[in-house]
């Protein structure tokens, strides 16, 4: 089922699966800053920066069971100010997180009919770090391809039971909602039929132009053949709408969910002089500072996000790290900090020359493309690297990947909270 796409991934790694299905039920479903709507809006305008059906789709599902106005689906232009002042910091954290400063931070938290309080901010970046991290890992393992011959949907991997994507409790799977992205999908095990059909009557309220709209997008999906929308197509607005049997079609466009399509990821090695300088982990690091800071303005979620990278690095590397002669540890800190690099972190400690030693080209540029812009990742790409390594091995890499990003957008968003606070 497409729900179960990245718990069958993590699956190869039971112990780190664990504890990200904890850190997200947490983030997504327990007590916090955010209204549970909320985190779902933030959830798919994260995922939509990297034009992430499979994630976008799945929280427009969640944001409806949680109670989300159905008139926010439509996109940025019909959500709150509050929330769409979101939208500048999503894009930074996504594509360049050395930008962000003290002043995007204040500039969220002035006081303000619209203003967002620290707790809620320090929730809101980790959401965002998250969903961000996640879509990497989304492409990176495949899950947002179609299921098919030659696709990487129709690998078969060990599948760590019926957990389910979106619950932490073992045995509590969903499997009336394993659905298929960008297809119609039924909403009746989600929530009240009646009840969704009431909420979804306002977007069918007919107005001026939606006829020609409808006209227009059928005419420009008959020319593709099928082919998915461009995500500059203006035919925005019409996600999701729901037909006289109750079901709901995915997002068709993802365009109105974000700000500046446009902006995208850019080598830290050539930014301009007078943007930000090398971040020195010594300055500023999560064990002596991002994790006392994220735990004291939203509880408990230091200590889990803090798990999430121990078990990472502490997962078996050795048949990997045998390949390329050298300790697990050393192969396992030259992916980490190459990815750290390529966001302008670095270490003083560690010498930059052991990256090319121990990454061979393909993997670096399957590493650079799942990390920075993993949108472009490729069907082929997954298969291609390091064809002699396992399957659970290549998804080891995408953890390293996923966890590496996330810490890097964290240090950045709460380096500027810290630095706004003080």
């Amino acid at each position: 089922g497409r729900l179960e796409a990245v718990t069958q991934q993590m699956g190869y790694h039971p112990q780190y699966l664990d504890s990200f299905l904890k850190t997200q039920h947490y983030l997504l479903h327990m007590d916090g800053p955010l209204p549970f709507d909320c985190r779902h809006y933030i959830a798919i305008m994260a995922a939509a920066r990297h034009q992430c059906r499979y994630l976008v789709n799945l929280h427009m599902l969640q944001f409806l069971r949680a109670g989300g106005d159905p008139q926010w689906l439509r996109g940025l232009d019909f959500i709150p100010p509050k929330l769409r002042n979101l939208s500048e910091i999503n894009k930074i954290l996504a594509h360049r997180p050395w930008l962000i400063t003290k002043e995007h931070i204040e500039k969220l938290l002035k006081i303000s009919e619209w203003s967002w309080s620290l707790a809620e901010l320090v929730h809101a970046v980790v959401l965002l770090a998250h969903c961000h991290a996640l879509a990497s890992f989304v492409f990176g393992c495949g899950c947002e391809q179609d299921e098919g011959p030659g696709g990487r949907g129709s690998l078969k991997p060990l599948s760590p039971g019926n957990q389910c994507f979106c619950e932490a409790t073992t045995g509590n799977g969903c499997s009336q909602e394993l659905l298929h992205i960008n297809r119609k999908r039924s909403l009746d095990s989600c929530m009240e039929l009646d009840s969704l059909r009431e909420r979804m009557q306002r977007i069918h309220v007919e107005t001026e132009g939606r006829e020609e709209t409808r006209l227009l997008q059928q005419d420009r999906e008959g020319e593709g053949q099928g082919a998915e929308l461009s995500i500059t197509d203006p035919s925005v607005g019409l996600s999701p709408l729901a037909d006289t049997d109750g079901e709901v079609t995915g997002a068709t466009n993802l365009a109105c969910y974000m700000q500046d399509p446009d902006f995208g990821y850019q080598d830290f090695a050539r930014r301009d002089e007078d943007q930000t300088q090398v971040f020195r982990v010594q300055d500023y690091s999560w064990e002596d500072h991002g994790f006392s800071l994220v735990n004291r303005l939203y509880s408990d979620i230091g200590h889990l996000l803090d798990e999430k990278f121990r078990m990472v690095d502490g997962l078996q590397s050795s048949a990997m790290a045998k390949r390329q002669g050298c300790e697990p540890s050393v192969f396992k800190r030259g992916i980490w900090n190459y990815i750290h690099c390529m966001f302008g972190i670095r270490y003083d400690d560690y010498d930059y020359a052991e990256v090319n030693q121990l990454l061979e080209r393909m993997l670096k540029v399957y590493i650079k493309t799942v990390t920075c812009y993993p949108e472009k990742t490729n069907p082929e790409m997954f298969d291609r690297f390091w064809k002699q390594f396992k399957h659970s091995e290549k998804v080891h890499v995408n953890l390293l990947i996923l966890e590496a990003r996330m810490q890097a957008e964290l240090l950045y968003a709460l380096q500027a909270i810290t630095q706004y606070m003080i």
